[in-house]
């Protein structure tokens, strides 16, 4: 089975999440946005064999602990899409604007795109490309544990911001739409920051994507 534990990080409480398979002990990072040392605290405690890095987009706060990590453990750099290639280009002045501490740059080593597989251990997570809140975002889809990442594409009763460079608020909700949504309503997601939801709570509720506004 594939298990997880979600871990906020820096100033942002961005949602950080250590996977791993029960079965193999190998484990990803997905968006280590900083505090690496408190990551890293959570990979031991559970005992797991961290493989790779798996990035949703190029936000500062959602890869700022990659490059550090990267340097400690040697881990490849999976995702995001790669039309985020600017954002990882812009590390510098991402740091500056949002408030964090320069980090040194990096470049993944593999590109995703839409309808990828990335495996750990023996489970599969699907790769959908969702772009809206940046046009190289991707989430993570495990069908066997009906669990997505999806980063901050979808949050517990709204959705991604679409202000930034390249954003597309029309994007966003056609990706919500027809690739998200119709995961299926039982499906839990780790959004990229705050709580929990499921994809029907979202459906009934959500004032952005709710099906009531798209009869």
């Amino acid at each position: 089975m594939l298990q997880y534990q979600i871990i906020p990080v820096t100033h942002y409480q961005q949602n950080c999440t250590l996977l791993w398979c029960d079965e193999t002990g190998d484990a990803a990072l997905v968006d280590p946005g900083g505090d690496t040392a408190r990551i890293l605290a959570v990979v031991a405690e559970k005992a797991v064999r961290l493989c790779k890095i798996l990035l949703t987009h190029g936000h500062m706060d959602h890869i700022g602990g990659t490059a550090e990590l990267v340097a400690q453990l040697q881990l490849p750099v999976i995702g995001p899409h790669p039309d985020d290639q600017f954002w990882i280009d812009l590390l510098p002045q991402q740091a500056q604007m949002m408030g964090f501490t320069p980090v040194a740059g990096f470049s993944p080593d593999q590109w995703l795109g839409h309808g990828d597989k990335v495996m750990l251990g023996k489970q599969a997570l699907e790769v959908l490309h969702c772009p809206g809140h940046t046009p190289g975002h991707v989430i993570f889809y495990s069908r066997s544990a009906q669990l997505a990442l999806v980063g901050d594409v979808l949050f517990k009763g709204s959705i991604g911001r679409t202000d930034f460079p390249r954003g597309n608020h029309a994007e966003l909700i056609n990706a919500i739409r027809t690739r998200v949504l119709p995961l299926g309503d039982e499906v839990r997601f780790i959004p990229g920051h705050g709580p929990m939801s499921t994809l029907g709570h979202e459906r009934v509720t959500n004032p952005f994507v709710a099906d009531k506004h798209y009869g």
